[in-house]
């Protein structure tokens, strides 16, 4: 049986999301913007909760485009109030909205969102080396600089520990625990 880090329990799609998405180096903007805009849903709530409603926020989200969410207008924001499927607070939903144009304008500014981003770490993951997870912290100092950083561009819903953990899910930072079958796995995957 493999071993993996215990924050997934025995849910199937927890550790599914742990096994295939979780910590791999993402470069692709697309999925930086969809989990951007997940890990801010997230916000107050269990990851469990977001992974649940991840397709309906797909749905209502435009696929997570961000050209489309950008030009969201309060009518649509409107309407996303009334969606049971996803999350419905208003500062969340129009922070989304904020921070697709702001994802926009970084993209404009670097060429990508993912240099933007990746240039925080060089372009290489931090590969910690935690053997439990109460070793794991909620938040960093370069969580703490690229939640400045976002938020000075106008994103909303990008503290530290919202940061954090968009880095961990992004790869940015390999926080497998090493008794993971994932750790090692993990840090072969960086450019």
């Amino acid at each position: 049986m493999l071993q993996r880090c215990p924050w997934p329990g025995d849910d199937p799609l927890m550790q599914r999301y742990h096994d295939e998405e979780w910590g791999v180096p993402l470069y692709d903007d697309a999925k930086l913007f969809e989990f951007l805009l997940l890990e801010g849903m997230q916000a107050g709530l269990s990851w469990m909760t977001i992974l649940k409603k991840r397709e309906n926020f797909r749905r209502a989200f435009a696929g997570f485009d961000a050209v489309k969410v950008a030009r969201f207008n309060q009518q649509k924001v409107e309407r996303l109030m009334q969606d049971a499927g996803i999350i419905r607070n208003r500062l969340k939903i129009e922070g989304a909205v904020a921070s697709a144009r702001a994802f926009l304008a970084v993209k404009d500014e670097f060429g990508s969102f993912s240099d933007y981003i990746w240039r925080f770490t060089d372009g290489k993951p931090v590969n910690n080396r935690w053997k439990s997870l109460s070793e794991i912290p909620g938040e960093t100092e370069l969580a703490r600089t690229i939640s400045k950083d976002l938020k000075k561009r106008g994103f909303r819903f990008v503290g530290p520990t919202i940061v954090y953990a968009h880095l961990q899910a992004t790869g940015m930072v390999n926080d497998h625990l090493v008794s993971c079958y994932r750790y090692k796995e993990v840090k072969k995957l960086a450019r």
